[in-house]
């Protein structure tokens, strides 16, 4: 396999830290690369303004405090909106963004904005990426000749190892699991924060998928976890997997 030059660039976003890399040859003269990284990371600061549930200003913000008229709607959020309703009926309830704390659709958006974010790139012919925005993961590599993205899966019970080291040509990679926020996920059925497991990592072919199913199957836990995302999902499945002790 030919290995290519390549570049990489990091921007804090999204209250996480996002990593771009690309590879190509005429990296370091294309004229469109640094506009189209400047794209890419002003594309999430965008989405992190209208989406953050941190932020006061926010559309979503105003969403949960009932101030944000049907008219007033970002065609972005009517999107997500009506993905948040796909993913519910998708996941059997398992994912649900509409919480008792309120309308959080931190869930999807991560992995939604990321793959989003890449679209961009598409003016880059013969350029690969591989977009990584606090553990979710967009990738593509254009040439069969091109070497596959490695993509290491971290321990959540152990920060110096890993779960898996995967090697990822072209779609998403997502993990739900404790490692950096602990138990976050909230199962949605019964309104508690489900202890099965400690991490799941979902593959497949788009990351906004992968990051969906990736959260459910934490939510839903249970010993046939593996078997239930591909028969609920085709085309993805479990790729790493951590049991609580």
């Amino acid at each position: 396999m030919t290995t290519r030059p390549r570049r990489s660039w990091t921007r804090p976003v999204m209250g996480t830290q996002a990593g771009l890399h690309l590879r190509g040859r005429h990296i370091d003269s294309h004229a469109g690369v640094e506009p189209a990284v400047a794209a890419v990371f002003g594309h999430l600061r965008a989405v992190d303004e209208l989406f953050s549930t941190y932020r006061p200003d926010s559309r979503v913000s105003a969403l949960r405090r009932g101030e944000l008229a049907r008219d007033d709607r970002h065609p972005w959020l009517t999107e997500v909106l009506a993905l948040c309703e796909e993913a519910r009926d998708r996941t059997d309830g398992y994912f649900d963004a509409w919480l008792p704390g309120g309308f959080d659709p931190s869930g999807l958006v991560k992995g939604w904005a990321t793959e989003t974010a890449t679209a961009l790139l598409a003016g880059l012919s013969g350029f690969d990426h591989y977009l990584n925005v606090g553990g979710d993961i967009a990738a593509r590599v254009g040439l069969t000749t091109s070497p596959p993205w490695r993509v290491a899966i971290e321990d959540p019970a152990d920060a110096a190892a890993f779960l898996a080291i995967l090697d990822v040509r072209t779609g998403g990679v997502a993990t739900s699991g404790t490692a950096a926020r602990g138990h976050h996920v909230v199962d949605p059925h019964t309104g508690t924060r489900p202890h099965d497991l400690l991490a799941v990592t979902v593959t497949g072919p788009t990351l906004l998928w992968a990051d969906v199913f990736a959260t459910a199957a934490f939510a839903r836990g249970g010993e046939d976890v593996e078997e239930w995302v591909p028969n609920r999902a085709p085309g993805y499945e479990v790729a790493a997997l951590a049991r609580a002790p």
